[in-house]
């Protein structure tokens, strides 16, 4: 069991920032990805921005240039820049293993809106 604790979500305007953090705790596994997705009513989830243990990265072409992925052992960060109101979205962590075992946070919303 794997325990992941969300935060960072909020309303921001246009054009502002963002800091999303999501820390994993409990039976740890040693190679493992963290990362974002993000889902809007209607819509289906969506990656964001993932990153793995030894750093390897992958990121939406919505978001780069605007948001940069970013890991402290088994914390990790999503710094968004330049928001815009497309961003609206809830956004879940993502912590998954190469075993097909993988778990969810409960969602944190971010709007942007002025």
């Amino acid at each position: 069991q794997v325990q992941l604790v969300e935060s960072g979500g909020g309303l921001v305007r246009p054009g502002g920032s963002l800091r999303l953090s999501c820390a994993a705790s409990g039976n740890i596994f040693s190679i493992n990805t963290m990362g974002w997705h993000r889902q809007a009513p209607g819509n289906q989830r969506e990656l964001v921005a993932t990153i793995s243990n030894v750093g390897s990265t992958k990121k939406a072409d919505s978001v780069k240039g605007r948001f940069t992925i970013s890991r402290d052992k088994n914390t990790v960060y999503l710094q968004m820049n330049s928001l815009k109101p497309e961003d609206t979205d809830i956004y879940y962590c993502l912590y998954a293993t190469p075993y097909d075992l993988n778990w969810w946070g409960k969602g944190t919303l971010v709007t942007v809106s002025s």
